[in-house]
This record gives C-alpha cells, structure tokens and sequence, in this order.
C-alpha cells in the first residue's frame, strides 16, 4: 500500500511504512537509486553507523505470554539534513551503508512538503521488489511442504 493511498492516516504511521520499506530493501538496489538521485542532500552523522544486539520478544501461539525468543543483530545510523531534518535508519545484520542510506531516505522523505514524487522513484520500486522476493520464497518453502496424515490403525481379531 502507498503512502498515497494512506492519506487517512497519521504521519507517524506514514513513516513507519517508509522505514519498514527501506530497512527490508536490498541494499544494492538502495545503492543504485543513491547514485541515480539527481538532487544527493548535504548530510552529517549525528551518529556513524553501528552494529549491536537487540533482544527479540515473541509470544506463544502469537497471543500467549510474552518470552525472549534470542537476540538479533542490527544496525544503525542517524543523519541530519542541511536543513536540520535528521533521519534514522535501522537494518537487521550488520551492513553499514545499508543503515546510512536508509537513514539518509528517511530524512529527506520527512523534509519533502511533496513526497509523491519521491515515492515513485524511491518507496514504489522498493516495496515491489520486496513483495516479489516474499513471494519467491513462499513459493520455494510451498514446494517443499509435507502433508502429514495419520493413519488409523485397526484393533485387529478380538
């Protein structure tokens, strides 16, 4: 779903779609798009990409009691425009350039006034490239599916 499509809602759920867009991207079609990008913005670390741990929580059966499922690693980067807009950026793993960028995006897609333009050339190929791996790899884990039965078994001659 498009950010245009989203008009109803709020800008804070706008921006969490773009981040999950650019933290799932593949980090070489980011790297493209940055070196197509006519107008690059002057920007400066607020805070250099880093790698850490997080911990995962998940719940049982989805809606049971909370648990830590294991850690995770992740990295992270925060950047400010020229003109003061700062932008985060939060990848699973540990690639760098992949954090900058995201956080770079996330910044000048706050400080557009018209972010259409930008979601045509930035979130739009994004999200269908990732939706077309999802569903390469739902189709692969399809192929190998194991249907079990059971079999009953009869009580035999009494």
């Amino acid at each position: 779903m498009s950010i245009v499509d989203r008009r109803g809602e709020s800008r804070i759920e706008d921006r969490q779609y773009w981040m999950s867009i650019l933290s799932k991207a593949d980090p070489r079609q980011l790297q493209k798009i940055w070196e197509n990008t006519d107008a690059k913005p002057d920007f400066i670390h607020l805070r250099q990409p880093e790698t850490g741990l997080i911990m995962v929580r998940a719940r049982a059966g989805g809606t049971g009691q909370r648990f830590n499922f294991g850690e995770m690693t992740v990295t992270r980067c925060t950047v400010v425009l020229k003109d003061g807009t700062q932008g985060f950026g939060y990848v699973a793993g540990t690639d760098r350039r992949h954090a900058e960028l995201a956080a770079v995006f996330d910044a000048m897609m706050l400080s557009s006034e018209d972010r259409e333009p930008l979601e045509e050339w930035l979130l739009a190929p994004l999200a269908k490239a990732y939706t077309e791996r999802r569903q390469t790899e739902s189709a692969k884990s399809a192929a190998t599916k194991v249907d079990f039965f059971t079999v009953v078994r009869g009580e035999g001659p009494k």
